[in-house]
């Protein structure tokens, strides 16, 4: 089994909880990451419900620590009063190397690092995908939008005849 084979292996056994489509569409990723995510239990437990939304958190570096904010988990319902905060400030576990490359990098201006999606890696432990992004401007949203119209025509086209 060479190493292409076991990288989709690896990506078929993710289980994905939440992607962030308005990231996609809003910003260019330049490069990936993946953070482990300090959670409490409520919040795994309503994670595995699926109820997570990352559509307007960032990442923001402070004193060589990573944290998520403005990212939603909603609260558990069959949790009593050891209940979670929704919108709590959230510690990601990234090595050093790469919180300093995150750092070195946020600091250029337009640049953001924001979750992409959040999902279970194989065994189990609930993972956090961020990304360098560069904001893109009306113009690139419009002009990305029209060139899959365009595809999409020419597919139906094509698939006519």
């Amino acid at each position: 089994m060479g190493k292409k084979e076991k990288e989709k292996d690896k990506e078929n056994k993710l289980r994905i909880i939440t992607v962030n489509k308005k990231a996609f569409h809003n910003y260019e990723v330049i490069e990936k990451f993946e953070a482990g995510i300090v959670l409490l239990g409520s919040e795994i437990k309503s994670i595995r419900e699926g109820k997570v939304n990352l559509k307007d958190s960032y990442v923001e570096i402070r004193n060589l620590e990573a944290f998520m904010l403005n990212s939603h988990i909603s609260l558990y319902s069959n949790a009593s009063y050891n209940n979670h905060e929704p919108e709590r400030v959230r510690k990601l576990l990234l090595h050093k190397r790469e919180l300093l490359k995150l750092d070195k990098k946020i600091r250029t201006k337009g640049v953001a690092v924001i979750p992409l999606r959040m999902y279970f890696n194989p065994k189990g432990k609930a993972k956090l995908e961020i990304a360098i992004a560069k904001g893109k401007r009306e113009y690139e949203k419009k002009q990305k939008i029209k060139d899959r119209d365009i595809k999409r025509d020419v597919e139906r086209e094509l698939k006519r005849y």
